[in-house]
């Protein structure tokens, strides 16, 4: 396909996407099976010492689509400076006033979004069926209103997960109101209808020679694939991106900033953030594999905006290619296509820093089906506690449990183990800011009276935490736990009271282990048994058992969708 060619199908793909009309195949392929349409892997003949060429795209080292910068046009950031590298060309491509495109070149250009009036103003609604801090819980939530027959689409404004009806099947006023009443008769009151009124659109500008270009889809390029994004004039770290930039509308009246970039490429500027320096190698490649097969199975988070991936810690840290690791370099080439499976389909790759000496099934997190390969186990090499006989589900025996401080692959690590004390004024406007975004009934309390873990999974993780308030009781579930409250670090603790001198309860006392989710693999336990020799295989099979490392092939599934039936390949 020619540059003009490949511009114009652009141009015309995004405008339909957030104009609401996506084509009847796309409609009907929202909740499908990902498979994989590659030849074959990337060869290992190359060695670790050779790195491949990541930066050329082919059938096994898809172009990934990933949003480095979300919600452009917010206070955050108002304005983006792009320049190449010293002694290379930059590209504008873009639809001229004819309606065919436009190519500019420049050796440097300030996007900046400018407010056009609308003649009119638009109403935009959208029913609001759910919110969430997960993706996980979102797309489960997802999946049982459509099972209710109610067509949805998943969206992610402010940083929260929401479950909205679909736009353009509930397109008009009339029936957005329908759905919302029959929804809250039948027992749905959280469900709700979020309305904005707009009296201008925003457009991306910016000047080139003298005339100032006002246009809604950008296309940015470099003749060396190697492009420099600073947030304004005084951004003390830039980054640089390979590939191509593209900016584009996203759903909430705000732009994206999306960086098409080869997988293997993408995953240098994962890798080196998420497993940190001085890991040892076996460790680096296990990060390196887990990340290549999370990013082909959560290809779909962002379908919604037009884009596959975030670069935030809310799917893999991505920072482009300004700080790359020799040492991420090497583990990215010696796994080369090589992904983790289970039953012939991607796990889901899932990682957290540290896991407070025991693994999590995923359901102890998020609601949905438990993953086979994703168990309670113990975080250590020798048997120090004896998980079938003194489960963690016992609260004396979890405390005994947490007050463990050696024997396990983390214990040397200052986030295996922690206490967070919260005063109660932060503790109630942590909750009251959860619940206002969730419009629940009970938003407007004044105060907590009493807080207290009611349910606890085998793994120890708090599965339910009971608040009481002046206005009545909510329970907290699972993965909303640290939605609700700043302190704990992790869902693995217990609370203990706090009073001041009159015996007045003045907060509580987080106190617990581990940073994260703690479901799959622990990346600092990971360093520990990459240091007693194991290779990335043996840790991998160690947090995932029942798993298979192997190279990227036509069979692989990337996903499955929990309803079945139905299937996307590429």
């Amino acid at each position: 396909m020619s540059y003009r060619d490949r511009t114009q199908v652009n141009i015309a793909r995004l405008a339909g996407l957030f104009a609401g009309r996506r084509s009847r195949d796309r409609r009907k392929t929202r909740w499908r099976r990902l498979s994989l349409t590659a030849i074959s892997a990337f060869t290992l003949l190359c060695g670790a010492a050779t790195f491949p060429d990541a930066t050329r795209a082919s059938e096994s080292n898809r172009l990934m689509e990933i949003g480095v910068i979300q919600r452009f046009g917010s206070k955050e950031t108002r304005d983006l400076i792009v320049k190449p590298l010293a002694g290379n060309t930059l590209y504008l491509r873009f639809e001229g006033g004819d309606g065919n495109p436009k190519t500019l070149e420049a050796e440097q250009v300030k996007i900046e979004l400018e407010n056009q009036p609308l003649p009119q103003p638009q109403i935009e609604e959208r029913v609001v069926l759910s919110i969430h801090r997960s993706f996980e819980n979102a797309e489960q939530s997802a999946q049982e209103w459509q099972q209710q027959g109610i067509e949805v689409e998943l969206a992610s404004p402010g940083g929260r997960w929401q479950v909205w009806a679909k736009r353009d099947v509930y397109n008009t006023p009339l029936l957005r109101r329908l759905l919302l009443q029959s929804l809250q008769t039948n027992g749905h009151e959280l469900t709700f209808l979020n309305t904005e009124v707009n009296k201008s659109i925003p457009h991306l500008s910016w000047t080139l020679d003298g005339f100032r270009y006002h246009r809604r889809f950008l296309e940015i390029s470099a003749s060396n694939d190697r492009i420099q994004v600073a947030r304004g004039e005084k951004d003390p770290e830039p980054r640089l991106y390979g590939g191509e930039l593209r900016l584009q509308p996203d759903a909430y009246g705000t732009y994206t900033l999306v960086n098409e970039v080869p997988l293997e490429s993408y995953l240098r500027g994962v890798v080196p953030h998420e497993i940190g320096a001085g890991a040892p190698d076996a460790a680096v490649e296990a990060q390196a594999i887990l990340a290549r097969t999370y990013a082909l199975r959560n290809l779909r988070r962002f379908e919604t905006d037009g884009y596959e991936l975030c670069a935030s810690s809310a799917c893999q840290v991505y920072k482009g290619l300004g700080n790359t690791w020799e040492p991420a370099d090497r583990a990215i080439a010696a796994t080369a296509g090589k992904v983790l499976t289970y039953n012939n389909e991607l796990v889901d790759a899932l990682y957290s820093s540290t896991s407070g000496g025991v693994t999590s099934p995923y359901t102890d997190m998020w609601d949905g089906n438990d993953r086979p390969y994703l168990q309670t186990r113990l975080d250590a090499v020798t048997n120090i506690w004896d998980l079938g006989r003194n489960s963690l589900s016992d609260e004396q025996n979890f405390r005994r449990f947490i007050g463990l401080k050696q024997g396990f692959n983390e214990d040397k690590t200052d986030l295996f183990r922690w206490r967070e004390e919260s005063k109660l004024a932060d503790m109630n406007k942590d909750l009251k800011d959860y619940l206002q975004s969730k419009n629940h009934p009970l938003r407007n309390f004044k105060t907590i009276r009493e807080a207290q873990v009611v349910k606890r999974s085998p793994s120890g993780r708090a599965i339910e935490l009971t608040v009481t308030t002046d206005l009545g009781s909510v329970t907290l579930r699972k993965d909303e736990i640290l939605q609700g409250f700043y302190a704990p670090l992790s869902t693995l603790f217990y609370l203990e009271p706090m009073y001041d001198k009159d015996k007045k309860l003045e907060g509580y006392a987080f106190i617990g282990g581990g940073f994260g989710h703690g479901v799959g693999l622990s990346q600092y336990g990971s360093h520990n048994l990459a240091r007693l020799g194991w290779t990335s295989d043996r840790i991998l099979t160690f947090y995932f058992p029942g798993t298979e490392v192997r190279p990227i092939d036509r069979e692989i599934v990337f996903w499955q969708d929990p309803q079945g039936g139905r299937e996307e390949k590429f």
